[in-house]
């Protein structure tokens, strides 16, 4: 039975197998604007009502065959009739007949004969009563209904389950024969579903989507619209008539639509179609969250993709300054300000001084260079630390082997954060031994060429008082072949002499050049020496020096 409504033309069924109670009843009924059918008997009664829409029974009970307070019980048993208000008329005043008849579910008891102001009277307020429970029903349906799909809609997230929900819940709430939602998500977006004649929900197949989209885009589309041209019908089926389409609006737009189908246009009733409409609302709100959703999910996928990518890049260079740190040829490490190791490259884990780099980071300094004096080791940093200018030291180390290494050790400083302060201090150790090595060969070199240039000064001083012995001794030499000494009784001693003076003067004159060769860095030129020569000469030299002394110098070559 559908609810009464003022938009309705009420209908009162009279059942009575008289048929002069029955015109007469039924021109009471229509001169105060009531539409009135009638019945003789139970079967035909129900025959009515299935066809008829009746808001009322008037029910005589004294009938043949079926009585009326059979009928009545039998109109209470049925789902579609359990609730429509009826009336039974009866001939006898007897209270047994009348408890009777409330029994089995007669609403109100009237005997007859009764005037016509009563009748209209009691008929007016069992139709009012009976709006009032419709009504109440209607509004208890409604706020069960937009109760469930709430909290359906609570959790629909993705458009699938938003629209499949929607349609379950609408198809189930009112009866419909169909029922669609179509959502646009984005501009390249979106989602349908339809709960057909058997409950299953299809995809947007059995939608006539040109149809919709060319609606929701039309001014049309701003209100409900109730739509009885099978021609404008949306939903791809031959057997219903009249679709209510309800558009989601959200932010001045339509967002997409729920449509609902019916076989038969009075089951679209007032309560059907604000079931639809509340729907349509939680719909549409729905929509636009899940929209937003989607559109948050998709920032936060191509955000993650971006972080992601960002990090590997990050990562990458990372590793890459790291490579570059530990290809160079150069020990190096960096300390915060608390004085613990924040980096340690490869060539600090090798050598004899070498630590492993995880046992290293995040270990205070001092724990680690246990070698070096803390205090002096100490100083040099908080030097970087509170000037932020680089410093220089040169060491020296022994190994092991006992071989001495020379280092050249820079602090520089290092701002890692904006606070203006030095953060860390980075130490780089250079090995420049063979550089020192290099200096040092240098000066030894610079050394013996001076050494050179002094060798080379005193030569050119012997040259020149030598050049003139050896002239002299020539002098000599030339007078005594012309026989001018031949009477001197010492002749043999002065030739002896000359000789000797000639051989000394040679000698020393093959001195200075080898002292010259030194100084110029010229090639030096191997000759052959005569040892028995050389010996020869130094035995005379030293008999005419030792000429009063008892030595006898005798040379056997």
């Amino acid at each position: 039975m559908a609810a009464p409504s003022e938009n309705q033309a009420v209908t009162i069924l009279i059942v009575d197998d008289d048929e002069t109670t029955r015109t007469k009843l039924r021109e009471v009924f229509e001169s105060a604007g009531y539409r009135a059918v009638t019945a003789s008997e139970a079967p035909s009664a129900l025959r009515v009502l299935s066809g008829v829409r009746c808001s009322l029974v008037l029910l005589d009970v004294e009938m043949p065959s079926v009585d009326g307070l059979a009928l009545c019980k039998l109109l209470r048993a049925q789902p579609s009739t359990s609730k429509l208000p009826i009336i039974v008329l009866s001939e006898s005043d007897d209270e047994s007949r009348k408890v009777e008849a409330f029994a089995v579910g007669a609403d109100d008891y009237i005997t007859k004969p009764s005037s016509s102001g009563e009748l209209l009277s009691r008929v007016g307020f069992h139709l009012k009563a009976s709006q009032r429970e419709w009504a109440l029903m209607g509004s208890n349906r409604e706020l069960s209904f937009l109760s469930d799909i709430g909290r359906g809609l609570l959790r629909a997230l993705e458009p699938d389950q938003l629209v499949r929900r929607v349609a379950g819940a609408t198809y189930e709430a009112t009866n419909a024969s169909l029922c669609a939602v179509y959502v646009t998500v984005d501009s390249e977006n979106n989602a349908a579903c339809v709960f057909d004649r058997e409950g299953s929900a299809e995809d947007e197949s059995m939608l006539h989507l040109d149809k919709l989209q060319d609606w929701l885009t039309s001014a049309d589309a701003v209100s409900s619209l109730l739509v009885i041209d099978k021609v404008d019908l949306l939903i791809k089926d031959d057997q219903h008539v009249i679709e209510y389409r309800a558009p989601l609006r959200f932010g001045g737009r339509a967002k997409g639509a729920l449509v609902v189908a019916f076989d038969r246009p009075e089951d679209c009733s007032e309560t059907e179609r604000r079931l639809i409409d509340a729907a349509a609302q939680q719909t549409a709100l729905a929509a636009h969250i899940c929209s937003l959703y989607q559109a948050a999910r998709q920032t936060s996928v191509s955000l993650a993709k971006e972080v992601e990518k960002q990090t590997a890049e990050a990562e990458a260079q990372r590793r890459f300054i790291e490579a570059i740190i530990d290809s160079l040829p150069l020990s190096l490490y960096a300390i915060d300000r608390e004085r613990r190791v924040a980096a340690w490259n490869r060539n600090r884990e090798l050598g004899e001084l070498g630590m492993p780099r995880g046992e290293v980071l995040g270990k205070n300094i001092f724990e680690v260079l246990t070698r070096q004096n803390r205090q002096v080791l100490d100083r040099e940093f908080e030097q970087v630390f509170s000037s932020g200018e680089i410093i220089r030291i040169e060491q020296e180390t022994t190994t092991q082997k006992g071989e001495t290494r020379y280092w050249l050790i820079s602090k520089i400083p290092m701002w890692a954060d904006t606070s203006g302060q030095v953060s860390h201090v980075i130490t780089v150790g250079e090995e420049i031994t063979e550089r020192v090595e290099a200096n040092r060969a240098v000066a030894r070199a610079e050394k013996l060429a001076a050494v050179g240039r002094l060798a080379a000064g005193v030569v050119h001083e012997i040259n020149n008082p030598l050049a003139t012995i050896s002239a002299c001794a020539e002098a000599l030499e030339n007078r005594l072949k012309e026989g001018e000494f031949d009477s001197s009784p010492a002749v043999e001693d002065l030739r002896e002499y000359l000789g000797l003076i000639r051989s000394e003067a040679f000698r020393c004159k093959s001195i200075t050049n080898g002292l010259l060769d030194f100084s110029r860095t010229r090639t030096s030129e191997h000759v052959i020496v005569n040892l028995g020569d050389v010996i020869s000469s130094v035995a005379r030299l030293l008999s005419h020096q030792k000429r009063d002394m008892p030595v006898e110098i005798r040379v056997d070559v």
